[in-house]
Protein backbone atom coordinates (compact mmCIF):
# COMPACT_ATOMS: atom_id res chain seq x y z
CA UNK A 1 0.00 0.00 0.00
CA UNK A 2 2.79 2.42 0.80
CA UNK A 3 4.59 1.26 -2.47
CA UNK A 4 1.48 2.15 -4.25
CA UNK A 5 1.29 5.85 -2.24
CA UNK A 6 4.78 7.48 -3.05
CA UNK A 7 3.78 6.04 -7.27
CA UNK A 8 0.69 8.28 -6.61
CA UNK A 9 2.89 11.38 -5.14
CA UNK A 10 5.79 11.01 -7.95
CA UNK A 11 3.48 11.27 -11.35
CA UNK A 12 1.99 14.56 -10.35
CA UNK A 13 5.52 16.08 -9.11
CA UNK A 14 6.91 15.06 -12.19
CA UNK A 15 4.73 16.44 -14.47
CA UNK A 16 5.15 19.67 -12.64
CA UNK A 17 8.55 19.51 -12.72
CA UNK A 18 8.47 18.90 -16.40
CA UNK A 19 5.96 21.93 -16.75
CA UNK A 20 7.97 24.06 -14.83
CA UNK A 21 11.17 23.67 -16.60
CA UNK A 22 9.17 24.13 -20.28
CA UNK A 23 8.01 27.55 -18.98
CA UNK A 24 11.50 28.22 -17.76
CA UNK A 25 12.78 27.03 -21.72
CA UNK A 26 10.00 28.83 -23.08
CA UNK A 27 10.48 32.39 -21.40
CA UNK A 28 14.55 32.21 -21.74
CA UNK A 29 13.47 32.01 -25.39
CA UNK A 30 11.55 34.51 -25.84
CA UNK A 31 13.82 36.63 -24.07
CA UNK A 32 16.69 36.03 -26.37
CA UNK A 33 14.45 36.23 -29.41
CA UNK A 34 13.10 39.82 -28.04
CA UNK A 35 16.74 41.15 -28.08
CA UNK A 36 17.33 40.04 -31.46
CA UNK A 37 16.74 42.48 -34.30
CA UNK A 38 13.73 42.09 -36.21
CA UNK A 39 16.19 42.73 -39.54
CA UNK A 40 17.71 39.23 -38.10
CA UNK A 41 14.95 37.33 -38.90
CA UNK A 42 14.25 38.88 -42.03
CA UNK A 43 17.80 38.23 -43.08
CA UNK A 44 16.60 34.35 -42.25
CA UNK A 45 13.81 34.42 -44.03
CA UNK A 46 15.18 35.46 -47.45
CA UNK A 47 17.83 33.31 -47.03
CA UNK A 48 15.47 30.54 -46.71
CA UNK A 49 13.73 32.13 -49.91
CA UNK A 50 16.96 31.75 -51.93
CA UNK A 51 16.44 35.88 -51.64
CA UNK A 52 20.45 36.84 -51.41
CA UNK A 53 20.97 40.06 -52.36
CA UNK A 54 17.81 40.92 -49.44
CA UNK A 55 19.49 38.85 -47.14
CA UNK A 56 22.45 40.56 -47.32
CA UNK A 57 21.16 43.74 -46.71
CA UNK A 58 19.44 42.60 -43.84
CA UNK A 59 22.08 41.32 -42.39
CA UNK A 60 24.11 44.39 -42.72
CA UNK A 61 21.53 46.10 -40.68
CA UNK A 62 22.06 43.77 -38.15
CA UNK A 63 25.62 44.08 -38.00
CA UNK A 64 25.66 47.76 -37.74
CA UNK A 65 23.08 47.14 -34.54
CA UNK A 66 25.47 44.81 -32.80
CA UNK A 67 28.63 44.47 -34.19
CA UNK A 68 30.10 42.33 -31.83
CA UNK A 69 27.73 39.20 -33.59
CA UNK A 70 30.64 37.30 -34.74
CA UNK A 71 28.57 34.67 -36.98
CA UNK A 72 26.79 37.10 -38.60
CA UNK A 73 30.06 38.21 -39.80
CA UNK A 74 30.62 34.90 -41.03
CA UNK A 75 27.41 34.37 -42.39
CA UNK A 76 27.70 37.30 -44.23
CA UNK A 77 30.88 36.68 -45.96
CA UNK A 78 29.96 33.68 -46.95
CA UNK A 79 27.22 35.01 -48.96
CA UNK A 80 29.80 37.78 -50.31
CA UNK A 81 31.93 35.21 -51.67
CA UNK A 82 28.96 32.64 -53.17
CA UNK A 83 27.97 36.26 -54.71
CA UNK A 84 31.50 36.69 -55.72
CA UNK A 85 32.09 39.79 -54.24
CA UNK A 86 35.55 38.44 -52.71
CA UNK A 87 36.62 41.86 -51.93
CA UNK A 88 33.58 42.31 -49.74
CA UNK A 89 34.08 39.09 -48.25
CA UNK A 90 37.48 39.84 -47.74
CA UNK A 91 36.94 42.94 -46.03
CA UNK A 92 34.29 41.26 -43.61
CA UNK A 93 36.81 38.20 -43.00
CA UNK A 94 40.00 40.88 -42.47
CA UNK A 95 37.81 43.07 -39.98
CA UNK A 96 37.08 40.04 -37.64
CA UNK A 97 40.80 38.67 -37.34
CA UNK A 98 41.62 42.71 -36.71
CA UNK A 99 39.58 42.50 -33.52
CA UNK A 100 41.79 41.94 -30.47
CA UNK A 101 38.88 40.32 -28.30
CA UNK A 102 38.70 37.08 -30.84
CA UNK A 103 38.73 33.74 -29.67
CA UNK A 104 41.60 31.71 -30.94
CA UNK A 105 38.57 29.17 -32.40
CA UNK A 106 36.71 31.83 -33.93
CA UNK A 107 40.61 33.33 -35.50
CA UNK A 108 40.98 30.24 -37.27
CA UNK A 109 37.70 30.26 -39.12
CA UNK A 110 38.02 33.52 -39.90
CA UNK A 111 41.78 32.67 -42.00
CA UNK A 112 39.96 29.84 -43.48
CA UNK A 113 37.48 31.97 -44.56
CA UNK A 114 39.85 34.83 -45.57
CA UNK A 115 41.60 31.70 -47.11
CA UNK A 116 38.65 30.99 -49.19
CA UNK A 117 37.76 34.23 -50.63
CA UNK A 118 41.44 34.85 -51.64
CA UNK A 119 41.24 31.42 -53.45
CA UNK A 120 37.91 32.24 -55.19
CA UNK A 121 39.58 35.40 -55.80
CA UNK A 122 42.61 34.11 -58.00
CA UNK A 123 44.86 35.81 -55.38
CA UNK A 124 46.59 32.10 -55.36
CA UNK A 125 49.71 33.57 -53.17
CA UNK A 126 47.87 35.22 -50.61
CA UNK A 127 45.58 31.88 -50.12
CA UNK A 128 48.89 29.93 -49.93
CA UNK A 129 50.00 31.89 -47.04
CA UNK A 130 47.00 32.30 -45.30
CA UNK A 131 46.31 27.87 -45.33
CA UNK A 132 49.43 27.71 -44.39
CA UNK A 133 48.89 29.52 -41.00
CA UNK A 134 46.66 27.03 -39.72
CA UNK A 135 48.75 24.11 -39.40
CA UNK A 136 47.35 22.87 -36.07
CA UNK A 137 43.70 23.20 -34.82
CA UNK A 138 39.89 22.71 -36.54
CA UNK A 139 40.88 23.81 -39.99
CA UNK A 140 43.91 22.24 -40.30
CA UNK A 141 43.02 19.44 -42.85
CA UNK A 142 40.54 22.10 -44.36
CA UNK A 143 43.52 24.69 -45.19
CA UNK A 144 45.46 21.41 -46.83
CA UNK A 145 42.78 20.25 -48.94
CA UNK A 146 42.87 23.93 -49.76
CA UNK A 147 46.90 24.12 -50.46
CA UNK A 148 46.80 20.60 -52.56
CA UNK A 149 43.77 22.81 -54.92
CA UNK A 150 46.48 25.69 -55.02
CA UNK A 151 49.13 23.21 -55.90
CA UNK A 152 47.35 21.50 -58.84
CA UNK A 153 45.89 24.79 -60.22
CA UNK A 154 50.20 26.06 -59.90
CA UNK A 155 51.06 22.91 -61.50
CA UNK A 156 53.55 22.31 -58.62
CA UNK A 157 53.38 18.36 -58.50
CA UNK A 158 55.99 17.99 -55.63
CA UNK A 159 54.09 20.49 -53.44
CA UNK A 160 51.10 18.84 -54.43
CA UNK A 161 52.68 15.29 -53.60
CA UNK A 162 54.25 16.16 -50.63
CA UNK A 163 50.96 18.27 -49.30
CA UNK A 164 48.50 14.71 -50.31
CA UNK A 165 51.08 12.98 -48.08
CA UNK A 166 50.33 15.21 -45.21
CA UNK A 167 46.72 14.79 -45.59
CA UNK A 168 46.73 11.26 -44.97
CA UNK A 169 48.83 11.21 -42.52
CA UNK A 170 46.13 13.71 -40.83
CA UNK A 171 43.33 10.68 -41.25
CA UNK A 172 41.90 11.74 -44.23
CA UNK A 173 40.90 8.74 -46.72
CA UNK A 174 43.56 8.02 -49.41
CA UNK A 175 45.09 10.11 -51.94
CA UNK A 176 46.88 6.93 -53.65
CA UNK A 177 45.07 7.66 -57.41
CA UNK A 178 46.51 11.52 -57.49
CA UNK A 179 49.38 11.41 -55.76
CA UNK A 180 49.98 8.56 -58.99
CA UNK A 181 48.75 11.19 -60.96
CA UNK A 182 51.33 13.88 -59.67
CA UNK A 183 53.67 11.37 -60.69
CA UNK A 184 52.78 10.76 -64.08
CA UNK A 185 52.74 14.37 -64.73
CA UNK A 186 56.53 14.63 -63.59
CA UNK A 187 56.95 11.73 -65.69
CA UNK A 188 55.49 13.92 -68.57
CA UNK A 189 57.98 16.76 -67.86
CA UNK A 190 60.52 14.03 -67.67
CA UNK A 191 59.94 12.78 -71.43
CA UNK A 192 59.49 16.85 -72.39
CA UNK A 193 62.98 17.46 -71.79
CA UNK A 194 64.38 14.12 -73.37
CA UNK A 195 64.88 12.48 -69.98
CA UNK A 196 63.38 8.78 -69.92
CA UNK A 197 65.43 7.81 -67.06
CA UNK A 198 63.76 10.33 -64.91
CA UNK A 199 60.44 9.50 -66.59
CA UNK A 200 60.73 5.57 -65.70
CA UNK A 201 61.65 6.68 -62.10
CA UNK A 202 58.54 8.54 -61.70
CA UNK A 203 56.05 6.28 -63.38
CA UNK A 204 57.53 3.47 -61.09
CA UNK A 205 56.64 5.65 -58.12
CA UNK A 206 52.87 6.04 -59.80
CA UNK A 207 52.79 2.47 -60.21
CA UNK A 208 53.83 1.47 -57.00
CA UNK A 209 51.26 4.32 -55.56
CA UNK A 210 48.75 2.67 -57.57
CA UNK A 211 48.91 -0.31 -59.18
CA UNK A 212 45.39 0.48 -61.24
CA UNK A 213 46.72 3.19 -62.81
CA UNK A 214 46.48 2.96 -65.93
CA UNK A 215 48.03 6.29 -67.02
CA UNK A 216 51.42 5.19 -65.53
CA UNK A 217 51.23 1.75 -67.53
CA UNK A 218 51.00 3.87 -70.69
CA UNK A 219 53.53 6.28 -69.99
CA UNK A 220 55.53 3.28 -69.11
CA UNK A 221 54.91 1.69 -72.50
CA UNK A 222 55.57 5.59 -74.73
CA UNK A 223 59.21 5.61 -72.38
CA UNK A 224 59.90 1.94 -73.73
CA UNK A 225 58.78 2.84 -77.45
CA UNK A 226 60.89 6.24 -77.61
CA UNK A 227 63.92 4.19 -76.38
CA UNK A 228 63.65 1.90 -79.26
CA UNK A 229 62.35 -0.80 -77.42
CA UNK A 230 58.83 -1.76 -79.38
CA UNK A 231 58.54 -5.60 -78.15
CA UNK A 232 58.90 -3.85 -74.67
CA UNK A 233 56.18 -1.10 -75.31
CA UNK A 234 53.94 -3.30 -76.69
CA UNK A 235 53.47 -5.33 -73.75
CA UNK A 236 53.14 -2.89 -71.61
CA UNK A 237 50.45 -1.25 -73.77
CA UNK A 238 48.96 -4.71 -74.32
CA UNK A 239 48.72 -5.02 -70.33
CA UNK A 240 46.26 -1.88 -69.88
CA UNK A 241 43.01 -4.56 -70.87
CA UNK A 242 44.57 -6.45 -67.79
CA UNK A 243 43.95 -3.08 -65.48
CA UNK A 244 40.95 -1.25 -67.33
CA UNK A 245 40.29 -2.81 -70.40
CA UNK A 246 37.65 0.64 -70.91
CA UNK A 247 41.02 2.55 -71.64
CA UNK A 248 42.39 0.22 -74.42
CA UNK A 249 40.64 2.85 -77.28
CA UNK A 250 43.87 5.14 -75.98
CA UNK A 251 46.37 2.36 -76.84
CA UNK A 252 44.96 0.85 -79.73
CA UNK A 253 46.53 3.29 -82.49
CA UNK A 254 49.91 2.94 -80.36
CA UNK A 255 49.74 -0.84 -80.58
CA UNK A 256 49.06 -1.13 -84.13
CA UNK A 257 51.96 1.03 -85.20
CA UNK A 258 54.38 -0.62 -83.21
CA UNK A 259 53.25 -3.62 -84.63
CA UNK A 260 53.22 -1.95 -87.96
CA UNK A 261 57.13 -1.21 -87.51
CA UNK A 262 58.11 -4.07 -86.70
CA UNK A 263 56.87 -5.94 -90.10
CA UNK A 264 54.15 -7.53 -88.02
CA UNK A 265 51.00 -5.80 -88.99
CA UNK A 266 48.88 -9.01 -89.03
CA UNK A 267 49.16 -10.07 -85.78
CA UNK A 268 48.34 -6.46 -84.57
CA UNK A 269 45.20 -6.30 -86.62
CA UNK A 270 43.99 -9.81 -85.30
CA UNK A 271 44.92 -8.22 -81.85
CA UNK A 272 42.54 -4.90 -82.36
CA UNK A 273 39.98 -6.92 -83.94
CA UNK A 274 39.93 -9.57 -80.84
CA UNK A 275 39.70 -5.95 -79.18
CA UNK A 276 36.42 -4.80 -80.54
CA UNK A 277 34.71 -8.15 -80.44
CA UNK A 278 35.17 -8.32 -76.78
CA UNK A 279 34.94 -4.69 -76.06
CA UNK A 280 33.04 -2.89 -78.45
CA UNK A 281 34.00 0.53 -78.55
CA UNK A 282 33.83 3.57 -81.29
CA UNK A 283 37.04 4.81 -80.91
CA UNK A 284 38.46 1.08 -81.43
CA UNK A 285 36.50 0.48 -84.38
CA UNK A 286 37.30 3.45 -85.73
CA UNK A 287 41.43 1.97 -85.55
CA UNK A 288 40.38 -1.23 -86.34
CA UNK A 289 38.18 -0.58 -89.36
CA UNK A 290 41.49 1.46 -90.54
CA UNK A 291 44.08 -0.89 -90.55
CA UNK A 292 41.59 -4.04 -91.15
CA UNK A 293 40.77 -2.44 -94.85
CA UNK A 294 44.06 -1.27 -95.81
CA UNK A 295 45.38 -4.85 -94.66
CA UNK A 296 42.81 -7.34 -96.09
CA UNK A 297 40.79 -5.07 -97.91
CA UNK A 298 37.22 -2.95 -97.82
CA UNK A 299 35.07 -6.58 -97.67
CA UNK A 300 36.56 -7.05 -94.48
CA UNK A 301 35.86 -4.10 -92.87
CA UNK A 302 32.80 -4.02 -94.21
CA UNK A 303 32.09 -7.13 -91.92
CA UNK A 304 33.40 -5.87 -88.73
CA UNK A 305 31.20 -2.78 -88.59
CA UNK A 306 28.13 -5.02 -89.81
CA UNK A 307 29.06 -7.31 -87.02
CA UNK A 308 29.43 -4.37 -84.64
CA UNK A 309 26.38 -2.83 -85.56
CA UNK A 310 24.28 -5.61 -85.10
CA UNK A 311 26.41 -5.85 -81.71
CA UNK A 312 26.25 -2.37 -80.57
CA UNK A 313 24.26 -0.35 -82.90
CA UNK A 314 25.01 3.81 -82.88
CA UNK A 315 25.89 6.48 -85.03
CA UNK A 316 29.28 6.63 -84.71
CA UNK A 317 29.14 2.47 -86.30
CA UNK A 318 26.28 3.59 -88.69
CA UNK A 319 29.07 6.09 -90.62
CA UNK A 320 31.42 3.30 -90.68
CA UNK A 321 29.14 0.98 -92.04
CA UNK A 322 27.72 3.00 -94.74
CA UNK A 323 31.19 4.53 -95.90
CA UNK A 324 32.30 0.37 -96.31
CA UNK A 325 29.00 -0.06 -98.63
CA UNK A 326 29.15 3.25 -100.81
CA UNK A 327 32.58 2.27 -101.84
CA UNK A 328 31.65 -0.99 -102.77
CA UNK A 329 28.34 0.23 -103.97
CA UNK A 330 27.44 1.39 -107.81
CA UNK A 331 25.55 4.36 -109.18
CA UNK A 332 22.49 5.24 -108.34
CA UNK A 333 22.69 3.84 -105.15
CA UNK A 334 26.45 5.06 -104.92
CA UNK A 335 24.69 8.50 -104.48
CA UNK A 336 21.87 7.47 -102.22
CA UNK A 337 24.45 6.01 -99.81
CA UNK A 338 26.89 9.10 -99.93
CA UNK A 339 23.94 11.32 -98.90
CA UNK A 340 22.89 9.32 -95.94
CA UNK A 341 26.41 9.15 -94.84
CA UNK A 342 27.09 13.18 -95.17
CA UNK A 343 23.48 13.27 -93.03
CA UNK A 344 25.10 10.87 -90.05
CA UNK A 345 28.49 12.60 -90.27
CA UNK A 346 26.58 16.19 -89.89
CA UNK A 347 24.66 14.92 -86.95
CA UNK A 348 27.93 13.40 -85.67
CA UNK A 349 29.94 15.91 -86.22
CA UNK A 350 29.50 17.89 -82.97
CA UNK A 351 28.83 15.27 -80.47
CA UNK A 352 30.52 15.85 -77.39
CA UNK A 353 33.21 12.59 -77.02
CA UNK A 354 33.84 12.77 -73.32
CA UNK A 355 31.83 12.97 -70.24
CA UNK A 356 33.09 14.03 -67.03
CA UNK A 357 31.01 11.55 -64.80
CA UNK A 358 31.14 14.09 -61.84
CA UNK A 359 30.68 17.16 -63.04
CA UNK A 360 28.78 16.63 -66.53
CA UNK A 361 31.52 19.14 -68.15
CA UNK A 362 31.87 17.86 -72.00
CA UNK A 363 34.92 18.10 -73.99
CA UNK A 364 36.21 16.57 -77.64
CA UNK A 365 39.20 15.35 -76.26
CA UNK A 366 40.50 13.04 -73.68
CA UNK A 367 42.00 14.35 -69.97
CA UNK A 368 42.78 12.41 -67.19
CA UNK A 369 41.67 15.54 -65.03
CA UNK A 370 38.31 16.94 -65.69
CA UNK A 371 39.11 20.69 -66.52
CA UNK A 372 35.55 21.44 -64.41
CA UNK A 373 36.12 20.27 -61.39
CA UNK A 374 39.73 19.32 -61.26
CA UNK A 375 38.71 15.57 -60.37
CA UNK A 376 40.97 12.75 -61.76
CA UNK A 377 40.10 9.60 -63.99
CA UNK A 378 36.29 10.82 -64.15
CA UNK A 379 36.45 10.49 -67.85
CA UNK A 380 35.52 7.68 -69.54
CA UNK A 381 37.56 7.05 -72.38
CA UNK A 382 34.65 6.18 -74.65
CA UNK A 383 32.52 8.52 -76.80
CA UNK A 384 29.10 9.49 -75.70
CA UNK A 385 26.44 9.80 -78.06
CA UNK A 386 22.88 8.92 -78.71
CA UNK A 387 21.93 5.20 -79.30
CA UNK A 388 20.62 3.96 -82.42
CA UNK A 389 16.77 2.40 -81.48
CA UNK A 390 16.85 -1.38 -82.55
Amino acid sequence: MDLDFWWLLVIPVAFALGWMASRYDLKTLLSENANLPRSYFRGLNFLLNEQHDKAIDAFIEVAKLDPETIELHFALGNLFRRRGETDRAIRVHQNLLGRADLPVAERDHALFELGQDFLKAGLLDRAEETFRSLEAGEYALGAQRALLTIYEIEKDWPKSIATAERIEKMGAPSLAREIAHFHCELAQEALQRKSPDDARAELNIALAANPDNVRATILTGDVDAASGDLVAAIACWKRVEAQNAAYLPLVAEKLMNAYVKLDRAAEGVDLLTGYVNRYPSNDLLDVAFKHVEELRGLDAAHALARTQMQTSPNLAGMLRLLEAQEAGAEEPRRSELQLMRTLVKQRTKNLPRYTCQTCGFRARLFYWQCPGCSGWETYAPRRIEPIVAA
